[in-house]
């Protein structure tokens, strides 16, 4: 049986997710040691880091609603949770998602389930859109849902940084190390190699290494389909007031919202260019020009005068077997406990994984949510839970 006052649990992984789990382990009471291995303590190309950083309860799949609803609650509750200088710069505006008239039926359907969940979503026609939203042209939309509490954008950096702090503040260890690989015996990952050379001995291993994580597990001989596709971000301004804008998914494909004085937004590339994008950090400078901006100033048209101010590009963890996170133990290397794949929604997500897994490995099974279904074994099985509201 597994002492949890010396086991050794290693998270491959220091962002948001690893770092949430570590974090949620003390709590949980977890009081062996604990270590992180994270190979950029800089941050400087860490999805949490690059990320657009928004939070929204309007998906396709129930486990999706009620881990955004938890992170709703912690980010509320950030300044008790973490002191009164706590501030993740949280602001809860919204998301308002467009679609044409032809899929007035499914979407309609889809907010009366987000709302059996829990979630708070409005469905808009475009008469009331125009009234709430009175700078944008709906000449092709047949309705919009808006998330009217529960949704809005905050800042990933200090999200991770207080999370971070505070596992170190509870004796967690943070190594400045690449993890190259594995070693495995009787059915358990037993240490974990570094890419200088040395091992880490573990009685627990947690995968939270993002869009790493196939490459990683590809060594195990696991195929666990997780790799980095790049998603490109403008920083602009225009003549629109931010003040009241929501997040706009817009029916084109395209994203915006309000980012200080002005604004981000971005699309994703085509299918032929979303390739594998390991060290590719160079923004798609051209879907800014030829994509982004037509379809920007076509659905509002005061920004089709905007100035851009700067772009970057991070990566996606995407899962292309269903866009869903991983997380759970592995069948077959039972100590080997997956929280990845999370196909950017990871940061949103990052508290309620991070509280799933310390209840996991802590007692066995998941006490508050239970998120059993985003396991392994719909990956083993190739028997895909599709996410439908992906940007």
């Amino acid at each position: 049986m597994l002492q949890f006052n010396s086991a050794h649990t290693v998270i491959i992984g220091g962002a948001i997710i690893g770092s949430a789990v570590a974090w949620f382990l003390r709590r949980e009471g977890f009081a062996g040691r604990i270590t992180v291995i994270e190979k950029d303590p800089t941050y400087q190309r860490s999805s949490t880091a690059l990320s657009a950083a928004s939070i929204r309860t309007q998906f396709g799949t129930p486990v999706n609603i009620h881990m955004s609803l938890f992170g709703v609650e912690f980010f509320r509750n950030i300044r008790k949770t973490f002191g009164p200088s706590a501030d993740i710069g949280y602001v809860e505006n919204g998301y308002l998602i467009l679609g044409g008239p032809e899929t007035v039926e499914t979407r309609r359907a889809g907010a009366q389930m987000q709302r059996a969940e829990g979630a708070d979503v409005l469905t808009l026609t475009p008469d009331e859109i125009a009234a709430r939203f009175p700078f944008l042209a709906l000449d092709d939309v047949g309705i919009g849902t808006f998330g009217a509490t529960g949704e809005g954008w905050f800042d990933a950096w200090s999200l991770l940084s207080l999370i971070r702090g505070a596992a170190r503040d509870l004796g967690v260890t943070y190594l400045n190390a690449d993890a190259a690989g594995f070693e495995t015996a009787g059915g358990r990952v037993m240490a974990i190699r570094l890419a200088d050379g040395s091992r880490i001995d573990c009685d627990i291993c947690v995968l939270a290494a993002g869009a790493a994580s196939g490459q990683l597990m590809s060594g195990l001989g696991i195929d666990l389909p997780v790799s980095p596709r790049k998603r490109s971000v403008f920083n602009f301004r225009a003549p629109v007031e931010p003040q009241g804008f929501p997040m706009l998914f817009d029916s084109s494909g395209i994203w915006v919202r309000p980012e200080g004085d002005g604004f981000i937004g971005g699309i994703q590339p085509s299918e032929d260019k979303d390739h594998d994008a390991t060290d590719d950090f160079e923004p798609h400078h051209d879907l800014m020009e030829d994509i982004f901006w037509p379809l920007l100033a076509t659905r509002i048209p005061a920004m089709e005068q905007l100035r851009l101010e700067r772009c970057w590009a991070g990566h996606y963890e995407i899962n292309a077997l269903d866009h869903n996170g991983i997380v759970g133990p592995h069948d077959e290397l039972g100590n080997l406990i997956f929280a990845t794949g999370f196909s950017g929604h990871g940061v949103m997500h990052a508290p309620a994984v991070g509280r799933a897994v310390a209840e996991l490995v802590m007692h066995g099974t998941y006490r508050t949510l239970d998120v059993s279904p985003l396991g392994w074994e719909r990956i083993r099985d190739g028997k895909p839970m599709v996410e439908t509201v992906v940007y």
